[in-house]
C-alpha cells in the first residue's frame, strides 16, 4: 500500500497498553487501537494519557493505527 493512501487523524490518548499500544479518542468520537511509529521510538519520544497525536490510519481497517506525531 503506498503512504499517499493512509488516512491522517487527530485523537487523544486514553489508555496506554504493554508493548507500545495505545487506545486513541478521534476527534470524531470513534476509539481505536494504535502503535507508535518507528521514528518516535528511535527517538524516545514518551507517550502519555491525555496527549494530543496525529494518527494514520489504513483505510483497509479503520480500528487500527499508527501515531506519527505527538503534539505539545
Amino acid at each position: 500500500m503506498p503512504k499517499e493512501d493512509s488516512i491522517e487523524v487527530l485523537g487523544k490518548v486514553v489508555e496506554k497498553f504493554k508493548a507500545g499500544m495505545f487506545s486513541i479518542e478521534l476527534d470524531a468520537g470513534k476509539t481505536v487501537l494504535a502503535t507508535m511509529a518507528g521514528r518516535l521510538r528511535r527517538n524516545r519520544i514518551k507517550i502519555m494519557n491525555g496527549d494530543r497525536v496525529s494518527l494514520e490510519l489504513s483505510p483497509y481497517d479503520l480500528t487500527r493505527g499508527r501515531i506519527t506525531y505527538r503534539h505539545k
